[in-house]
């Protein structure tokens, strides 16, 4: 059984077992988490989606650890005018194991 799940503005489509890496969530190393946002869920070839269908639908995860991504350069340059800027982010982000799909 596999489900589509939005969470931090972006949509992931997940398996039980599978070990995703989602925007930052609330919740320390091993907390339960719980998506209810679920858009669609793939039962054996069988496609539930809609409001109605999935207003019970729900994921549930176990936060694996909370840390951060990979930098981002961010340069800002302007030709034959002496400026430069370097500057560099990295986005919080939450691993997590999806442990059961409900529908």
């Amino acid at each position: 059984m596999e489900a589509v799940i939005a969470t931090g503005g972006k949509q992931y489509c997940v398996t039980t077992g599978q070990v995703i890496s989602v925007e930052k969530l609330a919740g320390e190393k091993g907390s339960p988490v719980e998506f209810k946002s679920v858009l669609l869920v793939n039962r054996d070839g069988q496609v539930i989606s809609g409001e109605k269908a999935l207003s019970r639908a729900k994921v549930s995860g176990e936060v694996v650890s909370q840390g951060r991504r990979r930098k981002v350069r961010v340069v800002k340059f302007k030709r034959r005018k002496n400026y430069r800027r370097n500057r560099g982010h990295r986005q919080a982000a939450t691993t997590v194991r999806i442990t059961k799909i409900e529908v």
